[in-house]
């Protein structure tokens, strides 16, 4: 059998989401398998945790690095981390939940030696995820121009609105009077975009979503879009600036920059248990469906 290459991110902030790691550690070493691990976890694991981790493990500084699979030990937020890591590397993703909800990070401690057999046999899924895409008409985005999740454009204060011009596919949409705008992928779509009243979108649906946040108007509603969609926001605000967040990560903007978000080059692939199912996923994290007065 081929010796397989793992990749290990995890969560360097709560002890408590890191106490699998040594488990996981012990599997990958009864099958000797190659291990590379981020540097800030490993100094954190060895250091704040003091878990033994062995000496033949590669570390990884930045996104130079190669895997057939990569693993991410803490909550969605880990994970997001990870797949940015990876990038369009086509490493496909493990997702072990340290958290509470976890809808990317959907592996549960206590099954990552089932899950860990499984990976060997062959029996694990799958799953390409759409990337979102940032662009300016001047300059470019200060960070990392890719979102999974969802690209959102907000208001910097807590007193006035701002106006986000929209226009999908060359063609003018609407102009929304609200505290930001979200566009959205299905992956998203139990995030950010779902709390503030957009749909819930299943994975693989060529979807992506246009989600107002707190419109000043009772008809501005969310609106779903094909992924092929290119949405083009022109932004005012009283203040000059705007701030943009790309999967949390926020920075500063101008008025005067236009933004074009569109599908990104490249899926994300996330790694699946067999029979796991998104609308059992929905049911027993979001409780989809349930009478609270049973």
């Amino acid at each position: 059998m081929r010796k397989l290459r793992f990749a290990l991110f995890g969560n360097i902030f709560q002890a408590k989401k890191s106490t699998s790691v040594q488990k996981l550690l012990c599997l990958l070493e009864e099958r000797d398998a190659a291990l590379l691990i981020d540097s800030d976890f490993y100094h954190y694991l060895t250091q704040h945790l003091q878990i033994a981790v062995p000496d033949w493990v590669q570390l990884i500084e930045g996104d130079d690095f190669d895997a057939d699979f990569a693993i991410s030990m803490g909550g969605d937020g880990t994970f997001l981390e990870a797949a940015r890591r990876v990038g369009a590397k086509q490493i496909p993703i493990l997702g072990v939940n340290m958290g509470r909800l976890g809808f990317l990070a959907d592996i549960s401690p206590d099954d990552i030696e089932e899950v860990i057999a499984q990976i060997y046999e062959g029996r694990c899924a799958i799953e390409e995820r759409c990337v979102l895409q940032l662009s300016y008409d001047r300059g470019q985005p200060e960070g990392y121009p890719f979102a999974l999740n969802e690209v959102a454009v907000l208001k910097r204060d807590v007193s006035s609105m701002i106006s986000i011009r929209v226009s999908i596919n060359g063609e003018y949409l609407t102009t929304y009077q609200a505290d930001g705008l979200i566009v959205n992928t299905p992956t998203g779509s139990t995030g950010y975009a779902l709390s503030v009243g957009g749909p819930v979108m299943q994975p693989g649906s060529r979807t992506l979503g246009l989600v107002p946040v707190a419109p000043h108007s009772l008809t501005a509603r969310p609106l779903t879009l094909t992924d092929d969609a290119v949405v083009t926001l022109s932004v005012s605000a009283r203040n000059h600036r705007f701030l943009v967040s790309l999967d949390g990560r926020s920075e500063k903007c101008a008025e005067d920059v236009q933004l074009t978000i569109r599908r990104a080059p490249y899926f994300v692939k996330v790694l699946k248990r067999p029979n796991q199912s998104f609308f059992r996923t929905l049911r027993t994290k979001l409780m989809w469906g349930a009478d609270v007065r049973e």
